[in-house]
């Protein structure tokens, strides 16, 4: 399969909120890093992580456009609430084994009801 091919299939699992199905679209060892937080290391921890946000609240991707470029899939998004990132995936062997995006958290946290965290690493917050 393409990366195009894999994003579409991720993209369907994440609009289902299927943390099985999508686990199952990464590596072992994959990543996955939203710059908003720290870098999620393995398979079984991506799954945990999907079920644990699915839980907190309901989150749609809505495609704007979608580039591929060898082995990468990269995708612009939004959400039916305004917010809008983007998110590259690094495919190898039909498996995913990077992911960065990039999105604004505290408009995501805000718009969900959801409490702001405060950093112990940005002491500005």
């Amino acid at each position: 399969m393409t990366p195009k091919e894999i994003l579409q299939k991720w993209i369907d699992c994440f609009n289902a909120a299927d943390a099985v199905a999508l686990a199952n679209l990464y590596a072992q060892d994959a990543i996955n890093h939203q710059v908003a937080n720290t870098p999620v290391i393995g398979k079984t921890a991506i799954h945990e992580m999907f079920v644990n946000e699915f839980a907190t609240s309901k989150m749609v991707c809505i495609v704007e456009h979608i580039f591929e470029d060898g082995e990468w899939a990269i995708m612009e998004w939004k959400d039916p609430l305004g917010l809008r990132g983007c998110g590259f995936f690094h495919v190898q062997n039909d498996k995913i084994v990077f992911q960065r995006g990039y999105w604004d958290k505290l408009s995501f946290l805000k718009q969900h009801g959801l409490p702001v965290e405060n950093s112990d690493e940005n002491p500005n917050t």
